[in-house]
């Protein structure tokens, strides 16, 4: 063989060879979310979860996490995803309740109030109708997640409407927002990874938060009193795991399957996990010297009385399918 022979045979052997390690590249996703990573917040390990299934199916798929807001800030996940940008995401769903109006109903003060009746409005028409409207956007659900909630203050407890008026409060959502200002109160709009930071500068004097979010932010740190969710939670979110649909139809069948499966898997790992939120909530709380009350039936009723006034009156009256979603969530026993 001559020295020209030799060499494009030694070439089409190395372009085989690097075709054939191109074409055995595995697929990699990347997930992202704003909440702290490797420190147990129960939705970063549901992604994680995800992941180290996918990796383990042996399918060549990988899941790249970015937790911390390290890849995309808070907001801007939605439309990542459904420009498919981002492949999946813990997402707090009312986050994007700017472009889908409906979508504000997963954080309604009242609509919810116990992990048992979250648990219920999964299979709920309710779900069905905001499931529909993921999906019309572009994206689709890998597992669902309701959050129980609180309110914290550096001053005294919050337990009845006069108690938060003057305060400067960050509000989740535009629907908290609305009672808390019929209640008197002026709002501060950020993500919850900026809270501690607000809370520290005086920025704010109160907040609402996820049960995660205020011992995975440390918040802690920062206020004097905790209205804990009880048995009479004002506040649940919505905040499931996401996919785009763009992502997903690029996968094949098998690598769907998994991804799919894996998500059925995060989901139940968080119904288990979702009351032991509220639990360490308090727990973390008390150890770091916060008084911790949660509210009465009876001021629990004073607050919905608000809530029904701002929060559901103005969504019903901006929201086209507003009174249908309210009326739907509250069918549901």
């Amino acid at each position: 063989m001559n020295t020209f022979k030799r060499v494009g045979f030694v070439a089409v052997i190395t372009a085989a060879a690097f075709g054939g390690a191109a074409l055995a590249a595995p697929t990699v996703l990347r997930a992202s979310h704003q909440f702290p990573g490797g420190k147990g917040d129960v939705r970063d390990e549901m992604v994680q979860m995800i992941a180290r299934d996918a990796k383990a199916a042996g399918l060549d798929l990988e899941v790249q996490v970015y937790p911390g807001a390290s890849l995309f800030k808070p907001k801007e996940q939605w439309n990542a995803l459904v420009n498919g940008q981002l492949d999946i995401s813990s997402f707090p769903l009312d986050y994007a309740s700017g472009k889908v109006r409906a979508f504000g109903a997963t954080l309604m003060p009242g609509l919810v109030r116990s992990h048992e009746r979250a648990a219920r409005l999964n299979n709920s028409d309710f779900m069905k109708q905001i499931k529909a409207k993921i999906d019309k956007a572009g994206v689709m659900v890998l597992a669902d997640a309701w959050l129980a909630g609180a309110v914290a203050s550096k001053n005294a407890c919050i337990r009845m409407p006069d108690d938060i008026k003057g305060h400067k409060v960050r509000s989740a959502g535009a629907t908290f927002a609305a009672m808390w200002q019929a209640a008197g109160a002026s709002i501060v709009s950020i993500p919850s990874n900026e809270v501690y930071n607000a809370l520290q500068t005086g920025v704010i004097v109160s907040t609402d938060t996820s049960s995660g979010s205020f011992v995975s932010f440390r918040i802690y740190e920062q206020v004097k009193c905790l209205t804990a969710p009880g048995e009479n939670a004002l506040w649940f979110m919505y905040e499931p795991v996401l996919m785009s649909k763009k992502s997903f139809a690029k996968l094949n069948k098998k690598q769907q399957a998994v991804l799919l499966k894996a998500g059925r898997k995060a989901q139940e790992y968080f119904a288990r996990e979702a009351k032991g939120l509220d639990d360490r909530l308090v727990k973390t709380f008390k150890q770091h010297n916060v008084e911790v009350v949660t509210l009465t039936p009876a001021e629990y009723d004073a607050w919905l009385k608000v809530a029904q006034k701002s929060s559901y009156a103005r969504f019903a009256k901006q929201v086209p399918e507003g009174k249908q979603l309210i009326d739907a969530a509250l069918s549901v026993k």
